[in-house]
């Protein structure tokens, strides 16, 4: 059960994109092997350029997770009328590997915010066997809700979001 401090509930990913989150296993998000993602710091989107590694950090090698990264405030935060917009989808994750052991099913998209500051996050499932999730229709209009209770996925057992903004020409000096 999350709790009121809980930066997942603060910065409304339980609300605006899950019910709720059932932190069983721990995961490591990195990009540029040396930006560690922490809940609600900010990164450039010159620095998420490439795909983050993820690491699982819990499980076993018979374990298998979904990892699904989503931006709840498309096209912007104040009129989010395409929530959520899907970035990058990676199944059949072994338990104490990461992403590069996966199946990627929806591959990375460069998180390019055009106004506002935008949440990126990270969910990861667990699943109940491997080649057990289907591809979803669209990127657009995507639901992690709708997603993860096609695939029988439960509630998400970590999760992580970064903020991100467009970056202006003073900033990137």
């Amino acid at each position: 059960m999350a709790k009121v401090a809980d930066p997942l509930v603060i910065g409304r990913i339980v609300g605006d994109v899950v019910d709720n989150i059932s932190p069983t296993v721990k995961m490591s998000v990195t990009y540029n092997s040396n930006k560690q993602v922490y809940n609600g710091h900010e990164l450039y989107p010159s620095s998420v350029v490439n795909k983050p590694k993820v690491e699982v950090l819990g499980g076993d090698m018979r374990s298998f997770f979904t990892l699904v990264m989503t931006d709840p405030d498309a096209p912007g935060p104040s009129d989010p009328y395409l929530r959520e917009h899907l970035h990058w989808i990676v199944t059949d994750i072994p338990g104490t590997t990461d992403s590069s052991f996966g199946r990627e099913m929806v591959s990375y998209e460069v998180p390019r915010p055009n106004i506002g500051i935008h949440r990126f996050v990270f969910l990861l499932f667990k699943q109940k066997g491997r080649q057990t999730v289907n591809p979803p229709l669209s990127r657009d209009g995507f639901s992690t809700r709708n997603f993860a209770q096609e695939n029988q996925l439960g509630l998400p057992v970590a999760a992580v979001f970064f903020n991100c903004q467009r970056e202006t020409a003073a900033r990137r000096r």
